[in-house]
């Protein structure tokens, strides 16, 4: 058993599993008739329908690398939606669900595509009029540069939840994010953000917004949801005026509310205002050096030479494997460290974004429901060899699990600082229907003498399967999913369904659903002792309950220099080392104001 490859699946795919079933047969009840065109599709695996791989908009290939989504005609005759269409260009990983060789390219340009899933019913029963069901859009996660919608089966959620289950693809990597003054010539000033895979997302939501009916969904009641990068997504689509009018609820699962600006993604790295190791100008010279420049210095040479239109037609002319090959990946995940989600002033705000979510007019006005999960860090804390060591490259175990834990606590406290208390502690001064989660379920069992709920407790992507309720990851995937939590389990993800369903039918959780659910009540500020958020758990684990504590970046820290676990100096330094690392709101320049830290240069510690 590859314990160490098999958690790390679990933790950051954790939705449906294709599992590598094929797709069945098409299902004569599942005839559908869109505006977009006929389309049938195939019965699901929990009582639902499924249509998979429905184009929404035209392929972003050639001369459209890098515009905005185009519509597409309505098709003729039936279409059969049985297969997943092909996920995005990206380099292969089991963490996005694109599997492949290590370093290998996969996916296709052309993956504008979306699944929809959606309770049984025969053709004159599908709901219409004011009894069309809630609709549910996932926005996947993957860092922006990994995943695909294909991963996550809606189908529980959607059949006892009555709801219909949408997922959808968007343009991953430098295909989804990129801004170049070269680029710019002619174009629109959506397609001049860079913001392409925003505009794919809206493109989804405009094509959901005119077909969803046809499948029982009520377009005027849409809820965005997405974790990870797809929570970060979903912060900006709540922020982008073009995406105003789209959808009437949003949920961000573990995301961030972070944007890099035009200098970051444009400008050289050594320039005046530095731009990112991996700016569009930087890649370039990555490119030219490929095609023969003799070093940075030639390129950056033949670069200045060339006319802003050789530049675009050079990009655009480049095979997708080797424009992607000029970022290279993190180790063993395939996710790319790049600029993207670009603070551009058109589709996404230049100055502080917590300030437009404290003004009335200053985003998309609908109920909110942001949450973390008690220790997001520790799924990548897991594989980060210096801190866990692996024996016969299976068994693990923590270097320092004094100091594994106490920097995993503090990490994750940052995370709910930034990316949910203090977003909806400014939504909530302009929207009274902002609800918070902290999801802590930690059940896993010890494996090989490895304590799984130490190493990975409640970390990122956990609460994934909880949402869909779908566990079944596979013969290695299931190895964190016992007998022993089974009952657990289920209960918590039947209240979380429910809880997510409520809120897309009535923008409030409640008690979802259902009289005996404990009662989910919105962000109270009238005092410190007021109830902010919901604790999501087990019966063993307290159960499900509201809680009063909040976090800010300044407790966050304070919590740091006061925490009796950090013995010493190194101890404290090593934690500001990974705030200033792995998260937003604390900087490598702030780690380097702190005296007790001066003895100890930033490369002292080698996590990753």
């Amino acid at each position: 058993m590859r314990l160490h490859l098999t958690v790390a699946l679990i933790a950051l795919c954790l939705a449906g599993c294709r599992g590598g079933a094929p797709a069945p047969s098409a299902d004569p009840t599942s005839l559908r008739r869109p505006p977009a065109g006929a389309v049938i599709g195939a019965r699901g695996s929990y009582g639902d329908q499924a249509w998979r791989g429905i184009p929404f908009a035209a392929a972003p290939v050639g001369e459209r690398r890098w515009r905005a989504p185009e519509p597409l005609p309505a098709w003729d005759g039936t279409r059969e939606a049985l297969h997943f269409g092909a996920p995005c260009t990206q380099y292969a990983s089991n963490l996005g669900g694109v599997p492949g060789r290590n370093g290998e390219v996969v996916g296709s340009e052309d993956c504008l595509f979306l699944n929809i899933y959606a309770p049984t019913f025969v053709p004159d029963q599908v709901p219409s009029g004011d009894a069309r069901l809630p609709v549910m859009v996932w926005i996947h996660g993957g860092g922006n540069s990994i995943g695909e919608a294909g991963f996550y089966n809606g189908g529980r959620l959607a059949a006892d939840q009555h709801v219909v289950v949408v997922t959808t693809n968007y343009r991953l990597g430098p295909f989804g994010w990129l801004r170049h003054a070269a680029l710019r010539d002619g174009t629109t000033l959506n397609e001049q953000s860079g913001n392409f895979a925003l505009l794919d997302q809206i493109a989804a939501l405009q094509w959901v917004r005119a077909n969803i009916a046809a499948f029982g969904g009520d377009p005027n009641n849409v809820t965005i949801f997405g974790e990870s990068a797809g929570g970060r997504n979903v912060f900006s689509l709540l922020l982008a005026p073009q995406a105003n009018g789209l959808f009437q609820r949003a949920i961000v699962q573990s995301g961030g509310l972070f944007f890099d600006t035009p200098a970051e993604a444009e400008h050289f790295h050594d320039d005046a205002e530095p731009g990112m190791a991996s700016s569009s100008n930087e890649a370039l010279l990555r490119m030219l050096i490929a095609d023969g420049a003799a070093d940075r210095a030639a390129a950056k040479a033949k670069l200045a030479a060339m006319p802003p239109a050789e530049v675009a037609a050079y990009l655009r002319g480049k095979p997708a494997a080797a424009l992607l090959k000029a970022y290279p990946p993190y180790p063993n995940n395939g996710m790319i460290e790049m600029p993207q989600v670009f603070a551009d002033g058109v589709m996404l705000p230049s100055d502080d974004p917590l300030a437009h979510f404290a003004r009335p007019d200053g985003w998309n006005h609908v109920p909110v429901m942001v949450g973390t999960n008690r220790d997001e860090n520790r799924l990548f804390m897991f594989g980060d060899p210096n801190l866990v060591k692996r024996y016969f490259w299976i068994v693990p175990r923590l270097t320092d699990e004094r100091l594994y834990v106490a920097s995993a606590d503090h990490l994750a406290r940052m995370w709910k600082a930034t990316g949910a208390d203090e977003p909806a502690a400014a939504m909530r001064t302009s929207e009274d229907d902002v609800y918070v989660y902290r999801f802590d379920w930690d059940e896993e069992p010890t494996l090989l003498g490895a304590d799984m709920s130490v190493m990975l407790g409640a970390a990122h992507g956990f609460e994934i399967p909880f949402v869909f309720g779908h566990f079944d990851l596979g013969r290695e995937g299931n190895v964190l999913f016992t007998e022993d939590n089974l009952a657990g389990r289920e209960q918590l993800s039947g209240a979380m369904r429910g809880y997510w369903a409520e809120f897309a039918r009535h923008g409030r959780p409640g008690r979802g659903g259902t009289a005996q659910a404990s009662e989910w009540t919105a962000w109270d500020p009238s005092s410190a002792e007021a109830p902010k958020y919901a604790v999501l758990d087990t019966a063993a684990g307290g159960g499900i309950r509201m809680a009063t504590d909040t976090e800010s970046v300044e407790r966050v820290l304070a919590g740091v220099a006061a925490d009796p676990r950090l013995t010493t100096p190194r101890d404290k330094c090593a934690v500001y080392y990974s705030l200033a690392k792995w998260s937003r709101g604390f900087s490598r320049e702030q780690y380097g104001e702190i005296a007790d830290c001066k003895q100890f240069p930033f490369d002292t510690f080698p996590w990753t």
